[in-house]
């Protein structure tokens, strides 16, 4: 495991979306796995700007995203696959077809779940999963619980998740309580795995994670079993890590 520490947000979005472009250069038609939420959106601004100067093409690149309310419409501004369009997808060379988000409005959760493993399976997995932590260390919407779940599935969210969330609907009670999400075993079979962290409410779970016993109560500290896995986190997020 390689650890950046770095300054600020900005320039954990500067150094993940370089780790981003490097493998895109070196292989452009990566299998990338993007993650939504307001950690990686200065990672996507510098992908867009970079795009936009000329220094990356996406036109062969495929995405999986981690995960998706389950209940919520792609065209519902809350949506994931509406944050990918506006943060990153609708401002890149990306094709539609080349985009893959678990179907939020599925009508059976086991089909909509088992069809988003065995596509992830037969693209050949994510060459580059880049990941958030929450607060409670989980990782995609995978919470703390009795044992990892191996594949995609629907969960329940905890309500810190919920509380974390909150602040993008007009009330606690539009937050969904369930989500799709790829399972700790998707996850953990990417070729090559970046965690982002940023801010001081991130700093116990990414210490967990770092230096606590790996455990399903801490999701995130499974990462540590990973062969190839990079974290980029500012100064505040690494506050309370040894070192």
């Amino acid at each position: 495991m390689w650890i950046y520490k770095v300054k600020d947000y900005q320039e954990m979005s500067r150094r993940a979306a370089a780790l981003l472009s490097a493998q895109i250069i070196a292989k452009p038609d990566s299998i990338l796995g993007l993650a939504t939420g307001s950690t990686p959106v200065g990672t996507y601004e510098y992908l867009v700007s970079w795009y936009q100067a000329g220094v990356l093409d996406f036109s062969e690149v495929r995405v999986v995203n981690l995960d998706e309310y389950r209940g919520i419409s792609r065209d519902d501004e809350q949506s994931y696959y509406y944050f990918m369009k506006k943060h990153l997808f609708d401002h890149v060379n990306i094709r539609p077809e080349n985009t893959h988000i678990p179907d939020g409005c599925g009508s059976y959760a086991e089909a909509v779940t088992q069809a988003y493993e065995t596509l992830i399976r037969l693209l050949g997995g994510a060459d580059l999963q880049l990941l958030g932590i929450g607060r409670n260390g989980h990782i995609g919407f995978n919470e703390p619980g009795d044992s990892f779940t191996e594949t995609c599935h629907c969960v329940a969210l905890a309500k810190s998740t919920i509380e974390a969330n909150k602040r993008f609907f007009t009330r606690e009670e539009d937050v969904p309580r369930e989500a799709y999400t790829m399972g700790i075993g998707t996850i953990m079979r990417a070729k090559k795995i970046v965690l982002l962290a940023s801010g001081e409410d991130k700093a116990e779970a990414l210490r967990g994670a770092l230096e606590g016993p790996i455990t399903s109560w801490l999701p995130a500290s499974v990462l540590r079993l990973h062969h190839d896995v990079t974290v980029v986190a500012d100064e505040a997020a690494l506050s309370l890590v040894n070192g």
